[in-house]
């Protein structure tokens, strides 16, 4: 498996907002506010992905007081966090094209609303993409020091 690619996921992450907001140009005031409960979600997700992926590398470099990692683990853990970098750049996206669509509204109370909440979940979002990135990379084998090579 390959580690993601941060170009593929930011032009998810375009591709998205461009779609939401072309959606929500018809339908933005039918829809009811964007939930706030995305943002904590989010930011727990990326921080116990993140402490996955520094308990993982622990492991697998053999640290002292550690247990060595089953490799079929690790390779669990590695699809995790690509699909995981995917989704969250896919709502990234999503939550974005909230944000560009309400912009020129924020005169009126339910689009600051759902700016702020959607700026939020964006910044989220980016947060989660870090950690899975970080979760991919900690799962990585290490190689041979330079000087054996």
């Amino acid at each position: 498996m390959k580690p993601s690619n941060p170009g593929v996921l930011v032009g998810l992450i375009i591709v998205f907002a461009l779609a939401t907001w072309g959606v929500l140009q018809e339908l933005y005031s039918e829809i009811p506010t964007v939930p706030w409960t995305a943002i904590p979600t989010l930011l727990l997700l990326a921080i116990g992905e993140a402490y996955t992926g520094w308990l993982t590398r622990a492991r697998i470099l053999r640290k002292p007081d550690t247990k060595p990692v089953e490799p079929l683990a690790v390779a669990r853990l590695a699809a995790l966090a690509k699909a995981t970098a995917y989704a969250g750049a896919v709502f990234g996206g999503i939550f974005a094209g909230f944000v560009l669509r309400v912009l020129n509204l924020l005169d009126l109370p339910k689009p600051r609303q759902d700016v702020i909440v959607a700026g939020g979940s964006f910044l989220a979002c980016v947060a989660l993409i870090c950690a899975a990135l970080f979760l991919e990379y900690c799962c990585r084998v290490p190689g041979k020091p330079e000087d054996e090579e």
